[in-house]
Formats: structure tokens, sequence, C-alpha cells
């Protein structure tokens, strides 16, 4: 098991489903290239509005919008930040939000250390 794990939750439009791929399997590559151990990116299939909070609400979903998780794996915190450090340079990765196929506003994200494995 990885030694810490990065999580983001993305609102992505329908229509523009296909262009955040490409931007997601870039940005995939690029944190690859720079030393992530490993990086996945799930769709939302089964996450379902809660009545307090939920994958939906967490980003303000709008009806004609879709979740994203991406999930990336470094041997530790410090390993995260100095991929992270270097992956925000390569100059691939526009981060410009009018570019971006979402709402980059919406969007969330944090870094986990393990509390248990089985």
């Amino acid at each position: 098991m990885a030694s810490y794990v990065e999580v983001y939750v993305v609102p992505v439009p329908n229509n523009n489903i296909s262009d955040y791929r490409m931007s997601a399997e870039l940005f995939g590559k690029v944190w690859r290239e720079n030393g992530a151990l490993s990086f996945l990116e799930v769709e939302a299939d089964d996450a379902p509005a809660g009545k307090v909070t939920s994958f939906p609400q967490s980003v303000d979903l709008k009806p004609d919008e879709t979740v994203f998780v991406g999930i990336a794996t470094y041997s530790s915190r410090a390993h995260r930040d100095e991929v992270n450090a270097k992956a925000m340079k390569d100059p691939r990765l526009s981060m410009d939000p009018k570019s971006m196929p979402f709402d980059a506003k919406r969007m969330f994200w944090g870094g986990f250390k393990p509390f248990i494995e089985v």
C-alpha cells in the first residue's frame, strides 16, 4: 500500500466529458512521469444525492454534470509535495480556468495518510 494518497473531486458538464478525459489522461501522465506511484480517475456511477451531504452536493452538482474522483498515490506526504511541485511546472498543463473542461471553483482535494489496510 502506498503511504500517502491524494484525492480530488470535480464536477464535469456532461457535454465536456470527452475533453475532460483528455485532460485527465494528460494529468495522470504528467503526475506519473513526475513520480506518482499510481493514478486513477473514476466516474460516478452510483453516487446519489443525499439529504444532508453526498458527492453531488459536495461539488454543487448541476443536473447536466457528472462527478469524477481522481486518486494518486505516493510513498509519503513529502513525496507527494515533491511530485506536485514538479508536475505543476510542466508546460503541458494549462491551469487557466477558462480552458478547463470543468468549474475549478467547485473542485476540492486533499491528502490522506493510511489509517488501516485489510
